[in-house]
């Protein structure tokens, strides 16, 4: 499946490997990642397509938000990240 802007991803590789997050943008084969905790919107996570695993694409208020380019807060990313942990409910989440 193609990796685009608003989906839910899970590092793959790095230290963050395990973590979920939100993909703010595509750039090539870098994706901006942000979780609204230890990576804000600010100043989104840079990695490669090929370190992060596909989550989830579910269409909600924030991937509209997102697709639309309007302001996104952090805490709408964790909010939105903390429903997604429940329904998958992940063996590791650091």
């Amino acid at each position: 499946m193609e990796i685009e802007k608003s989906n839910i991803v899970r590092s793959g590789a790095g230290r963050d490997k395990g973590k979920l997050f939100v993909v703010l943008a595509v750039e090539g084969e870098y994706l901006l990642l942000a979780d609204g905790k230890s990576r804000k919107v600010e100043s989104p996570k840079r990695k490669k397509r090929r370190h992060v695993l596909f989550v989830s694409s579910e269409e909600t208020r924030l991937s509209e938000k997102i697709k639309s380019e309007e302001k996104i807060t952090n805490s709408e990313l964790r909010r939105t990240l903390a429903a997604c942990r429940e329904v998958i409910q992940p063996d590791q989440e650091g």
